[in-house]
């Protein structure tokens, strides 16, 4: 090595004084350079991007935001009466508000696209989803925001006529919908069928798949935990069950009445119950798409799902000839669909003979695709908002 220095006459020589005298300019370039570089991509930010301000009035934005977009929520306590979140996405700058206190006319509004999340379930919901669409036609007629996009927990039997005003083919304001089951109007051009998803209104979580759920045998073949209705395809698949004493094979817990709170115990349970099957079984209750498909998904367990159309006005064979759940099957879902319970002793004996091996191929290629699909519901949000909402460059 060098030694430490080199004495010239009384002079003190440093090797390194012209490096670092070059070292100092270059970096000082470098400096510069990346300041140009931060306020180009700034001032092209500016030129090419959105901001969306994503207004969650319903339980189903949870499911857009922390499952769809894995965003993240301040403050993490779900009883919070305000929370909120952002990220950067394409072409586009995200924020989400949700809770109690967000409230029409109580909150800034930050971005001149705005995407409304509301329910539409029954009419309850329905009056409440209107005043907050009357509210942003406000907005936009004052000019204070320029584009609106809705995604609505649509009526379980399709019955959502009532939003056609608002929309913009109709002489409304709202750019772009998305509605979840398979309502009718659905065209893929401004309205799109959106995702039920998991029920986060139970405060489903975001399940990160870990090793021992792909590896581990699970001790049962099948689940079904769930309200029985009267006279429902429910009753025969129970009775099927109990016939071939395949319920000892199963974890089933049949319960009259429906309960909409979840007490800790009986949810902890319920996911106890997917981890825990190879199967779970979706039979219809209102409409033939549950939240149970996507949870069991969560979790790795196959959905076994009855293939029939429930009453109600869903349907559009128009667009597609595979009603019902069009867009998990336009998706490539890789369910086991059946149109009878009387298939599923059949379909329990082959499950009994599939190897661990198997076995968690099914789970591997079941976790990726729900990964797939959640990431390409993503990107068909973002193109499709981009596309609507930025100015186009044919000038």
């Amino acid at each position: 090595g060098f030694t430490d220095h080199v004495a010239l006459g009384n002079e003190e020589w440093n090797p390194w004084d012209a490096d670092e005298k070059n070292e100092l300019a270059a970096s000082q370039q470098r400096y510069e350079a990346n300041l140009k570089m931060i306020k180009y991509a700034r001032s092209h930010l500016e030129q090419t991007s959105l901001r969306v301000q994503i207004w969650g009035k319903a339980a189903i934005g949870l499911y857009l935001w922390q499952h769809i977009f894995e965003g993240h929520l301040e403050p993490a306590d779900v009883n919070a009466q305000w929370r909120e979140g952002s990220q950067n996405a394409g072409k586009t700058y995200f924020s989400f508000l949700t809770g109690p206190s967000v409230v029409p006319g109580y909150f800034s509004v930050e971005a001149e696209h705005v995407v409304l999340v509301l329910n539409g379930r029954e009419p309850a919901k329905v009056a409440y989803a209107t005043q907050w669409l009357h509210y942003a036609q406000t907005l936009v007629e004052t000019r204070k925001i320029q584009h609106v996009a809705a995604v609505l927990l649509g009526n379980e039997q399709c019955n959502n006529a009532w939003v056609q005003p608002y929309l913009k083919r109709n002489g409304g304001f709202v750019n772009l919908l998305f509605v979840t089951y398979d309502c009718p109007f659905v065209n893929e051009e401004d309205i799109f069928q959106w995702p039920l998803g998991v029920a986060t209104y139970r405060n489903f979580p975001v399940v990160e798949p870990r090793w021992s759920m792909l590896h581990d045998p699970r001790s049962y073949l099948c689940n079904f935990l769930g309200t029985v209705y009267k006279n429902s395809s429910r009753e025969t698949l129970i009775e099927i069950l109990k016939q071939d004493g395949l319920d000892k094979l199963c974890w089933i817990a049949a319960r009259e009445q429906w309960q909409p709170q979840e007490t800790n115990e009986s949810f902890k349970n319920y996911q106890d119950a997917l981890l825990q099957s190879d199967l779970t079984l979706c039979p219809v209750g209102i409409n033939t798409e549950c939240y149970r498909i996507y949870e069991a998904c969560s979790y790795g367990s196959l959905p076994v799902i009855e293939d029939v159309m429930t009453p109600g006005n869903c349907g559009n064979s128009s667009v597609y000839q595979s009603a019902p759940l069009q867009l998990l099957k336009t998706m490539g879902a890789p369910f086991i669909f059946i149109k009878n319970w009387k298939e599923l002793p059949a379909i329990l004996e082959k499950e009994k003979k599939m190897s661990l091996q198997e076995k968690i191929q099914r789970r591997k290629k079941l976790l990726e695709w729900y990964r797939n699909f959640k990431a390409w519901m993503r990107q068909k949000f973002i193109n499709t908002l981009e596309n609507s909402f930025l100015p186009s460059d044919k000038g």
